[in-house]
């Protein structure tokens, strides 16, 4: 038993060097997870010729558990009252941000690459996505998630992870009877939960014993088990749930608060760093020119459909580019799907790698471009109103 603990003391000293390192340079925590879950297993392999342990049983089930708690998350952050004024551009802006890379990307990967149709699609995937975490920390830092502005944005942005998180379960799902119960189950499931659940909290919540947790656990935890059983990815009702909820549960900040505690804190440090230990890196120093492909292809592809998109609906110059540039940033979802696909045989260990690797770029190079040259002052609220906020 004492390697388990050894183990896990392991993982949370690198979870805990990775958010060191995120906040000396600035940097999204899931990005330096992924890097040092990267570095750490190259060191520790070349010194003492051990792995990380990335494959054990309780290390994959914390993965799995912060994979689908922070999906939810991420749906519970739509505002509702926002969406439903700004439905149109959002969805617009969103689709268009999803399709155009997902084609894009597969079709590159396809053509050009020479992968394999499954694996191109499952680039496409990957590389459709716009990063909920990194576009909200920028909008938290910023005060952006105050204006009008930013919950535009903070809409697409669900919109376009919506089409990517919907295209995983469906593309590599077989279609079956397991697949029409799943559906049908979920469908029932998803009426049912935003008028049982504020009912169900109000009467027997607020207590130290933290029912609200244990009741969303077990309903993540058993919509997770049916899309598995079926032959989907539990994400997929982790996403939608939070969506469904995202009136009731995602303006309860405290509960909110206490489920970021625990994702954040213990469940989502495994998945990224077990997600950045399969980065082969020879793979990529062996394969330059496909890294340089695909992060072109995820950069042009959203350019070329966002751009159009936001002038559409009269965004100024700089309002317009800056959109662009945030919703072609990936993280969460793109590392979620390259990591799906490597588990189910779909990628190898070197696609893979290089899925994770132009992730990782997009995460940061947009964000600092729009950023340093695109960013609207003009929108911005006022320091001490942010601040007081």
């Amino acid at each position: 038993m004492h390697e388990v603990w050894g183990i896990a003391a392991l993982w949370l000293g690198l979870a805990l060097i990775a958010t060191l390192l995120s906040i000396w340079f600035r940097i999204a925590t899931a990005l330096s997870e992924i890097v040092v879950g990267t570095v750490a297993q190259l060191l520790i392999g070349a010194l003492i010729g051990r792995s990380l342990g990335a494959g054990e049983p309780w290390i994959v089930f914390l993965s799995g558990a912060g994979a689908i708690v922070l999906t939810f998350l991420a749906g519970a952050e739509l505002d509702p009252d926002v969406f439903k004024i700004k439905w149109k551009e959002a969805t617009v802006i969103g689709i268009i941000a999803f399709f155009a890379p997902f084609l894009g990307c597969a079709a590159l990967a396809y053509y050009l690459l020479g992968w394999s149709s499954q694996a191109s699609w499952l680039a496409g995937v990957a590389l459709s996505t716009t990063s909920v975490a990194v576009v909200y920390a920028v909008m938290l830092e910023l005060g952006f998630n105050k204006t009008e502005f930013g919950k535009a944005v903070l809409a697409a942005c669900f919109v376009n992870d919506l089409g990517t998180v919907v295209a995983l379960g469906m593309i590599f799902a077989p279609f079956t009877i397991k697949t029409v119960i799943f559906i049908v189950s979920g469908i029932a499931v998803f009426i049912i939960l935003p008028y049982l659940t504020p009912r169900f909290f109000k009467k027997y919540g607020d207590r130290p014993s933290e029912l609200e947790a244990k009741f969303l656990l077990l309903v993540l935890f058993g919509l997770g088990s049916l899309a598995a059983w079926s032959g989907s990815e539990a994400v997929l009702p982790a996403y939608l749930v939070g969506m469904v909820l995202a009136g009731t549960v995602g303006k309860d900040h405290v509960l909110i608060r206490r489920l970021r505690t625990l994702t954040f804190g213990l469940l989502t440090p495994f998945y990224f760093i077990r997600a950045g230990s399969y980065v082969s890196v020879s793979a990529l120093f062996a394969a330059p020119f496909a890294l340089l492909v695909l992060f072109m292809g995820k950069m042009i592809t959203k350019i070329i459909g966002v751009y159009p998109a936001t002038k559409l609906y009269r965004y100024a110059q700089k309002e317009a580019v800056y959109t662009t540039l945030l919703m072609s940033t990936g993280l969460t979802f793109g590392s979620i799907s390259a990591l799906f696909g490597l588990t189910h045989g779909i990628i190898t260990k070197g696609q893979y790698s290089l899925l994770i690797a132009t992730v990782i770029g997009s995460a940061v190079v947009p964000t600092l471009i729009a950023n340093a040259f695109f960013l609207p002052h003009y929108l911005l609220p006022e320091r001490k109103d942010v601040d007081k906020k």
